[in-house]
């Protein structure tokens, strides 16, 4: 199942550092299928608010999405993106191509509804 790992970021000081580690986060991410799906860009927001950056990077199965954050070549350049932005960062598995919103009941208590 493809995996994702999702950074919604802020305050990216665009110096040296940053364009370091976009120079280098690529040779990183090849070794374990990663890709990017979303980086940043501007967002038409049609409900709430928003501000950041979003990144999106897909890879084949959480595994794999784990391993290259723990991996030398990646801890190597992570600080040049921590020390130079702020935000949250996540892994998050994928659905099926079949998958249905209704698919989140399944396993879940039924909710009593009104008899009438």
């Amino acid at each position: 199942m493809t995996a994702y790992a999702i950074g919604h970021l802020h305050d990216v000081d665009l110096g040296a550092d940053i364009v370091d580690y976009l120079k280098r986060i690529d040779e990183t991410l090849a070794p374990f299928g990663g890709r990017f799906i979303i980086h940043g860009g501007p967002a038409t927001v049609v409900e709430g608010s928003w501000s950041g950056d979003l990144i999106v990077i897909a890879f084949p199965d959480m595994g794999n999405a784990r391993a290259w954050y723990d991996s030398p070549a990646y801890r190597r350049i992570l600080r040049l993106r921590t020390d130079n932005s702020r935000g949250d960062v996540f892994f998050i598995d994928g659905v099926s191509a079949d998958h249905k919103a209704t698919d989140v009941l399944a396993g879940l208590p039924m909710i009593d509804q009104p008899l009438g």
